[in-house]
């Protein structure tokens, strides 16, 4: 099993990485940070005695992800898993070098364009796509045609909240084109998220609230490894198990269109999926 994960320079995606080398799987961490990777690829080795491969790529530019997706590509003959659990949380309004809100960059559309320049590759293997969405997709009011919320007016929750509804949108969306889809809501995780919310330190100040992200990795890692990732396509779990929705979270037709959103967007090159 070969099995890619970003977002993997600390906190879930860390733990899920160790957690999948241990299971038998060929890990590839994906990260900004080299330096970072391989402290968490040391890591690892010393706990595993296996070492997982390094990529990096930073989901904040369509290129460096188009970069990574030929990489791996180029080096892996299949792909068994993709876990996009790379995502951010801002509490000021920031755009990239590409134009785009930052959130709706690093937590949707990036990893859409890194699905889809993968998705023959992980069809063809029988695969996966796992995506780490959150419970706060249920209160979004995403607009595929305004993502970014440039027409609409702009606050850090409410737009994490659209861009964690549209990672049950392009699950429900990829799960109707027969792809093994999955997403999953990790708890309140003690990382280094979202570091400069107030209420986010605060929940890390209340006993019993946050999680270490070992304990949240663990249904990354069963929807990685059990039949759950395949038979239950197009769902969402939360502690490794079924979850309920929204109605917005499960709608195929803003699912649809949000696809197509994402292709005007990034603008892949592979060809679409009807």
């Amino acid at each position: 099993m070969i099995t890619v994960v970003t977002g993997a320079s600390a906190g879930i995606g860390a733990a899920a990485a160790q957690a999948l080398v241990k299971a038998g799987h060929d890990v590839v961490i994906v990260a900004r940070s080299q330096a970072k990777l391989a402290a968490v690829a040391d890591r690892i080795a010393g706990a595993t005695g296996r070492r997982p491969d390094l990529a990096t790529a930073d989901f904040s530019s369509f290129a460096e992800v188009t970069r990574l997706a030929a990489h791996l590509l180029e080096r892996y003959e299949r792909i068994d898993v993709l876990a996009n659990n790379a995502g951010v949380m801002s509490t000021k309004r920031r755009l990239t070098a590409d134009g785009h809100e930052l959130m709706a960059q690093v937590n949707h559309w990036s990893p859409f364009l890194l699905t889809h320049l993968l998705l023959d590759r992980i069809v063809a293997s029988g695969g996966r796509v796992i995506t780490t969405s959150s419970m706060a997709a249920r209160s979004g009011r995403l607009d595929p045609d305004d993502l970014d919320r440039a027409h609409r007016r702009w606050m850090a929750w409410p737009q994490y909240a659209d861009t964690k509804q549209a990672n049950m949108l392009f699950t429900v969306e990829l799960a109707r084109r027969g792809v093994n889809a999955t997403c999953f809501h990790p708890g309140i995780v003690r990382t280094g998220f979202a570091p400069d919310s107030r209420y986010m330190k605060a929940l890390m100040l209340v006993p019993g609230v946050a999680q270490p992200p070992e304990r949240a990795a663990t249904t990354l890692v069963h929807l990685a490894t059990t039949a759950d990732g395949v038979n239950h396509s197009g769902r969402f779990f939360a502690k490794s198990a079924l979850a309920g929705t929204s109605r917005q979270m499960t709608d195929p037709g803003l699912a649809s269109a949000l696809w197509n959103a994402g292709l005007a967007v990034t603008g892949p090159p592979a060809a679409d999926r009807n």
